[in-house]
């Protein structure tokens, strides 16, 4: 077969225009499967945040440390504390302002302190014996320090020392005890009574104690070489010249004491106790203490007067100041010694004397 003849045997080829797309028809057909994932698939983003080979890893940023709880409730305690603390003042300025264009009437308590031991009850004589009073008008406090050993008239009994007077009521109808130991202190001086407070030793301790202690000044350094002890028995007790911070303990050995000197000093002491007692009572810092100082009242103490009306007195105290209290004692020179058929020696007051200070503290 000759070349010509071939050639005209080949079939003639589709001739295509230059860039002419092939016929819809022209295009081989394929057969539609579902496509083949050879991994999982991931989402752009998630994918986005995957190391690569030239990606380092994203260093981890450390969180937010939250508030301490502690440091919020820290600061709403303080906040609680200045509010109620200048709710308190507040209050104690309006007391004070009512106080002085209302004031209360004057007010006489007779402060009495008993040695009463264990399972003695209190039957027992009065180791101390205070006429106090409250002047909100003026305003005044008076503290008047009565001898044990007076000799006067007790209303229902035969003469006798001022002091057995409780005892004697006690003996008659307890607790008649206070009660006709101020009767017996308004037949003597003409003074009515409005309120009495007994306390005893343990009660003197617990009270002080409450209060946070007391800052007394001894003038001079002295020492008891038979203080008596609860057992009965004796100790030596010292105290230096200065200023002296004193327990419950301390104070009440402070106000005891009696072999140093005599019963008048002793007497003069008692009232520097309770004057100290009354600056720290008085003193912003403690006033938060004043339910435990009347807890340990309840306690240890048998008192006629009421929280309210303590409450209304308070405020004088606050005015007068601890400082400016009139203490004052029936001292050696407004007394006469005269001794009894037993030897023993009891006082008398001169009246002369005694009748013009009553008549300036009292208002009689």
């Amino acid at each position: 077969m000759s070349d010509e003849t071939r050639r005209s045997e080949r079939p003639a080829a589709e001739v295509t225009r230059p860039h002419e797309r092939p016929s819809f028809h022209a295009m081989p057909t394929q057969q539609h499967l579902p496509p083949v994932f050879d991994e999982p698939r991931i989402r752009p983003e998630t994918q986005a945040n995957q190391p690569t080979d030239h990606m380092p890893p994203p260093i981890a940023q450390p969180l937010p440390v939250p508030a301490k709880p502690r440091r919020r409730w820290l600061g709403l305690i303080a906040k609680v504390g200045l509010f109620a603390t200048l709710a308190g003042l507040s209050l104690m300025v309006l007391v004070v302002l009512v106080y002085v264009v209302f004031p209360p009437p004057r007010t006489n308590i007779l402060i009495l302190g008993i040695d009463a031991r264990e399972g003695q009850g209190t039957a027992v004589r009065t180791d101390t014996i205070i006429l106090t009073t409250v002047d909100p008008a003026q305003p005044y406090i008076g503290m008047l320090s009565i001898p044990r050993d007076l000799y006067v008239e007790i209303p229902g009994y035969a003469p006798g020392r001022i002091n057995t007077a409780n005892a004697l009521g006690e003996l008659e109808s307890p607790p008649r005890g206070p009660q006709l130991t101020a009767e017996t202190v308004d037949a003597t001086f003409g003074v009515p009574v409005d309120y009495t407070i007994r306390i005893d030793f343990q009660g003197f301790v617990d009270v002080v104690d409450a209060a946070g202690g007391v800052t007394v000044v001894v003038e001079e350094s002295f020492t008891d070489f038979a203080y008596p002890t609860a057992d009965g028995g004796t100790t030596v007790v010292s105290f230096e010249a200065g200023e002296q911070v004193l327990d419950g303990e301390r104070a009440l050995q402070y106000a005891r004491v009696r072999h140093d000197s005599s019963d008048f000093a002793r007497s003069a002491r008692q009232q520097q106790l309770l004057a100290a007692l009354i600056r720290e009572l008085m003193a912003p810092r403690n006033w938060s203490r004043w339910p435990a100082v009347y807890q340990a009242l309840q306690a240890n103490a048998d008192s006629s007067i009421s929280a309210g009306r303590l409450i209304l007195l308070a405020p004088a105290a606050l005015i007068v100041g601890p400082d400016r209290i009139d203490q004052r004692t029936l001292s050696f020179e407004m007394t006469t010694g005269v001794p009894n058929e037993a030897g023993a020696s009891y006082l008398q007051p001169r009246w002369e004397i005694v009748g013009p200070l009553i008549d300036e503290m009292f208002h009689r």
